[in-house]
């Protein structure tokens, strides 16, 4: 089969490259230009000039085709843009998921299965497992701690047929010997940690740069005080506990938290970690990994990428519009614009965003 690898420029997609070689896949290496290909400077990003510089290496040592594709533009539509555009509204995004959903398997793909190859291969910790009627199931990596099945929930079935992920039965310290015993000079090369189009780190400086100065007052969720203020409601998420700026202390000298975020009023409401607790959230059209259940069940949920998975009931809104999921317990933090993936065990069974949530299960919600 021809596969396309998408090469990053680190050891995990130069040794997926590697394993799609030795089954004698035919493979073409490719190198993708995201966010202007910037000079890495310490960063611990992707998608640099040395990244590609790296990817280049990678497959003159595996002595496949090499190219860079650049899809910055798309990048930016579906990613960046996206991205401010949830801060701006109050959400909380996961760009990397993002990226995943309309670049490296969308935009990639596509263009990937019009050249003629069959599958894109990448370094994602996942598992993927046929069944003889050819249905394709996700299922959580090998390594727990590296696991990278949350970020590739919103791949539909006609997706994963195409996706090949050859680290998912290894854990990473296996990698990285692999890669050393293979002469990758990327063995031993730090992992990406950073939101590639920020790749110092300053989430709060690059939305203002974005949005620009919207100053207001940070509010105490039960007195209605205000008791701080900030430069731009953007830069706050739900849970948040740093970075506040405010002035004085709770009366009972506990920390406050981000309770609530309203770019239109400027307005960042702060209360105890006990006010975070949601029972339930209202959630957008979702992504099926596999089939559309149609119906209440039973799952587990993550919302966060690196997150506990939790008991969650879903079941399509009593309204007929959009599905809902209710924790078995109240969850902290939970936050808008959020991605909820949903497990049955160790498989995938889908995801969506979150668009709203409750403290207490409203009527117009209930079976």
């Amino acid at each position: 089969m021809r596969v396309l690898a998408a090469l990053s420029g680190g050891v995990d997609s130069a040794v997926a490259a590697a394993r799609m070689v030795d089954a004698g896949h035919d493979v073409v290496g490719v190198h993708l230009a995201l966010a202007g290909m910037p000079t890495r400077s310490g960063s611990r990003g992707c998608c640099s000039r040395e990244d590609a510089r790296d990817a280049a290496r990678v497959a003159d040592v595996l002595g496949i085709p090499f190219y860079v594709w650049d899809v910055s533009q798309r990048f930016r539509a579906e990613v960046v843009d996206d991205f401010v555009a949830e801060y701006a509204a109050g959400r909380t995004p996961n760009p990397c998921l993002r990226c995943n959903e309309t670049i490296k398997f969308a935009a990639v793909l596509d263009r990937a299965l019009a050249l003629g190859f069959g599958a894109v291969a990448t370094g994602h910790y996942a598992r993927l497992e046929t069944s003889p009627e050819g249905t394709v199931t996700l299922l959580r990596a090998a390594d727990g701690e590296k696991d990278q099945s949350y970020v590739l929930s919103v791949l539909p079935q006609h997706r994963l047929r195409h996706a090949a992920f050859p680290l998912g039965a290894s854990v990473k310290s296996e990698v990285r010997e692999e890669a050393s015993h293979r002469g990758l000079a990327v063995a031993a090369k730090p992992d990406s940690h950073d939101i590639c189009f920020v790749p110092d780190g300053d989430t709060s400086g690059f939305l203002a740069r974005h949005l620009g100065p919207a100053p207001g007052p940070v509010v105490d969720g039960a007195s209605g005080e205000v008791v701080g203020s900030h430069d731009g409601a953007y830069a706050f998420t739900v849970g948040q506990r740093k970075g506040l700026r405010i002035g004085r202390p709770a009366p009972d000298g506990r920390p406050r938290y981000v309770l609530d975020v309203s770019p239109l009023e400027r307005t960042v409401t702060v209360g105890p970690r006990a006010a975070l607790a949601v029972d339930g959230a209202h959630l957008g059209t979702p992504v099926w990994c596999g089939v559309d259940p149609g119906r209440a069940f039973a799952a587990l949920g993550q919302y966060r990428a690196h997150g506990d998975a939790v008991p969650v009931d879903v079941r399509p809104g009593s309204d007929g519009a959009g599905w809902v999921a209710v924790f078995a317990a109240p969850q902290h933090g939970v936050a808008p614009g959020q991605t909820l993936a949903l497990y049955d065990d160790d498989r995938v069974l889908g995801s969506a965003r979150i668009t709203a949530t409750w403290r207490h299960e409203p009527a117009s919600v209930r079976a």
